[in-house]
């Protein structure tokens, strides 16, 4: 970068930026700034500290921001007085004095440059209104900005609440009700036990009988799983059985037998057994036995539900870990899709395919639960009541990737570019704050030092978010 010829007031009076100022002032300008020559090249790269402003007099500059490993092009002018670098060092010590985005130049072109530390003099001494101003937009933005992402995280997490309270009440309410039932069936068989042991039953007879109780109850935990169709005409054939050998009742015993297992020839070794005038007694003892099981295993189930699903929520919230930990994102996922479950459709089919050589990644495992939150949600929104969520893993290279697929309409090309920005949505008003991918993005993106992105047409969109097996540095912020 060279000088080339010397800056003049007539000359600054010619860029848009200038065109109103006093010749004092642009004299001032002059003095403290200089015509510059540059060479194709990089101006300057982001993250280095900012330290000049330029202004572009003639030539083609391209903006580019840095994702991941990639240079994303993001801007491209030729445009005379068009302005970059460090335009925000009015700003003080409100925001980071780096350059927030990369510049460089295709041909040679020509600058006004000055020093970072001028351009936050002349606006303060020259311009105090629109310094305040200027400095209240930002901060009102940036207050704004953070107190609707809270907003948004609050309104995410009571609905995941009312959606694990809803999944925790059934298994609950089953218990309960198990518990209810268990007591009366306990009750009903010591009294039919009773009523055995007091009738025309000798001592092999009973003691036969118990052995076919013991059978029964393992036949609970090993009975097939039968369809419908199945299971209505073994219950057919039961209830026959039983209405020939004088059972009453056998409408309501047929059923749970057909639920442990039981069939017509297990039957007939009962009735072998037992006397003719006892097997009546004896088949609603064994009734109640198996129903007794039955229940016992459905308490056993709820409890075991239950137990998952809070194991789930805690794994969700990462309330017992550090924020920055090393996690299997295949476990971070399954958590987020037992947490939505309530929200997930009877006709939404979800197909995990996950790569098993996917290695634990170092990272803020509580935040990017908030990401599968966002982009699972948006999804399951585009597909209505029918579709197919495909959520799947691989290792490419140092990065995990992640990639989450709905059979939605997809989204508009003119939005493709916009999803991202904060305050952009398409739902209607009330239905959404446009923050849940800026989110996604600044975790994704600022926090992890990752890769986020999304391809969509019709029937398919797919978010892609890819995520360095080194992990993020401690200590950076969204």
């Amino acid at each position: 970068m060279t000088s080339i010829r010397d800056c003049t007031p007539d000359l600054l009076r010619t860029l848009f930026l200038f065109e109103s100022l006093s010749d004092e002032r642009l004299r001032y300008l002059c003095e403290h700034g200089t015509i510059a020559q540059v060479e194709p090249g990089w101006l300057y790269r982001q993250g280095e500290d900012a330290t000049c402003f330029y202004v572009l007099l003639d030539g083609t500059l391209v903006m580019s921001r840095r994702v991941g490993d990639d240079e994303v092009e993001v801007n491209s002018t030729s445009f005379r007085g068009s302005y970059v670098g460090a335009w925000t060092a009015y700003l003080g010590d409100l925001v980071p004095q780096v350059y927030d985005s990369s510049v460089r130049v295709t041909e040679p072109a020509t600058f006004f440059q000055m020093d970072s530390s001028v351009l936050r003099d002349v606006m303060q001494e020259w311009f105090p209104m629109a310094q305040h101003l200027l400095t209240g937009l930002f901060q009102g933005f940036t207050t704004r900005q953070r107190t609707i992402a809270q907003r948004e995280r609050l309104l995410a997490l009571g609905s995941l609440s009312a959606g694990l309270t809803h999944e925790l009440n059934n298994p609950a309410a089953a218990a309960v009700r198990a518990t209810a039932t268990l007591q009366q069936r306990v009750s009903k068989m010591r009294e039919k036990l009773a009523a055995l042991a007091a009738g025309h039953l000798d001592e092999p007879a009973l003691q036969t009988l118990i052995k076919f109780q013991d059978e029964a109850a393992q036949r609970v935990a090993a009975a097939p799983k039968l369809s419908a169709i199945e299971s209505a005409d073994r219950e057919d054939e039961l209830t026959d059985w039983l209405d020939d050998h004088g059972v009453s009742r056998a409408y309501e015993i047929a059923p749970p037998f057909v639920q442990a297992g039981i069939d017509v020839d297990w039957l007939d070794l009962v009735a072998n057994a037992a006397p003719s005038d006892s097997l009546a007694g004896a088949i609603h003892w064994l009734f109640y036995t198996i129903d007794t099981e039955l229940l016992m295993k459905e308490i056993t189930d709820s409890t075991t539900r239950i137990s998952t699903l809070i194991g789930a929520a805690k794994h969700y919230s990462q309330m017992d870990r550090s924020p920055h930990q090393t996690a299997d994102l295949r476990e971070l996922l399954d958590s987020t899709l037992v947490m939505l479950a309530g929200k997930i459709p009877a006709g939404v089919t979800v197909v995990k395919d996950y790569e098993d050589t996917l290695p634990p990644v170092p990272s803020y495992a509580a935040e990017l639960n908030q990401v599968w939150t966002n982009i699972i949600d948006n999804a399951l929104q585009a597909m209505g009541d029918k579709g197919t969520l495909t959520i799947r893993t691989r290792r490419d290279d140092e990065y995990a990737t992640v990639q989450i697929t709905d059979t939605g309409p997809g989204i508009p090309a003119e939005n493709k570019d916009r999803i991202f920005e904060p305050f952009f949505t398409t739902k209607p008003i009330g239905h959404g704050t446009g923050l849940g991918l800026d989110i996604a993005w600044r975790i994704v993106v600022n926090k992890h030092r990752g890769y986020l992105k999304v391809t969509s047409e019709p029937g398919a969109t797919t978010f892609t978010v890819r995520l360095p097996l080194e992990g993020p540095q401690i200590g950076e912020t969204t």
